[in-house]
């Protein structure tokens, strides 16, 4: 993310460790001017009520309240505040969590500079969008876009990362027809895309959705039917 002051956008960041807060105070200043802090989720409640911060940055190993507890209360009152959860596990339960709390993302400690960037790159352009990253599929399942996880009656259906990268692409794109060039310069990469190889994905996919939800039109793409 390029160094740009948002003077618009309200950031909380709550840490019970002392030098971890002023470190990540200090990082988020190069981003933008309206920084809160606390040090534990009781006192982020308060700031919240006061300042209603546009994106929340919280540990979950905290006193008093636990971040996962401070996330719910949040999210009974604003559903559309950004935020983004940093923890030292990642296991099923945790992403069960993220879809249910419409978390931007979980981060594992110790926090990588590039997913944190990505992750804040993701609220501003959430908030200036105006958009969800929940998406609701047939059949009661759901697709979290910003964690790529997929549930089925709150079981996470495994899928392999071509598999995401074109469900999340297709999703994007939703209103549209995506392009086999499209497909093959955002879920191959710089590989190569074979014909057999993307029918294969697409056939392995459709076992795990409903059938009808992914469609072709013959020479130009493929459409996700939402």
């Amino acid at each position: 993310m390029k160094k740009r002051i948002n003077d618009n956008i309200k950031v909380l960041i709550v840490e019970d460790d002392e030098i971890a807060r002023e470190n990540a105070v200090e990082y988020l200043e190069e981003y933008f001017s309206n920084i809160y802090e606390a040090s534990n989720a009781l006192d982020a409640l308060k700031i919240y009520e006061i300042n209603k911060p546009d994106i929340i940055i919280t540990d979950i190993q905290m006193p008093k309240l636990n971040g996962l507890e401070f996330v719910e209360r949040i999210r009974q009152k604003d559903k559309k505040v950004q935020i983004i959860v940093l923890t030292a596990f990642c296991d099923k339960e945790y992403l069960l969590k993220a879809v249910e709390l419409q978390l931007v993302k979980y981060l594992v400690k110790p926090i990588n500079e590039y997913e944190l960037n990505s992750a804040i790159k993701t609220s501003i352009e959430t908030l200036q969008n105006d958009e969800t990253n929940i998406v609701k599929l047939p059949n009661g399942m759901v697709f979290d876009l910003f964690n790529l996880v997929l549930l089925n009656n709150q079981e996470i259906v495994k899928l392999r990362t071509k598999e995401l990268e074109f469900l999340k692409l297709l999703i994007k794109n939703k209103n549209r027809y995506v392009t086999y060039q499209e497909i093959e310069n955002f879920v191959w990469d710089e590989q190569v895309m074979s014909k057999d190889a993307l029918k294969t994905l697409v056939k392995n996919l459709k076992n795990k959705l409903s059938k009808d939800l992914i469609l072709n039109l013959s020479g130009t793409g493929y459409k996700i039917a939402l």
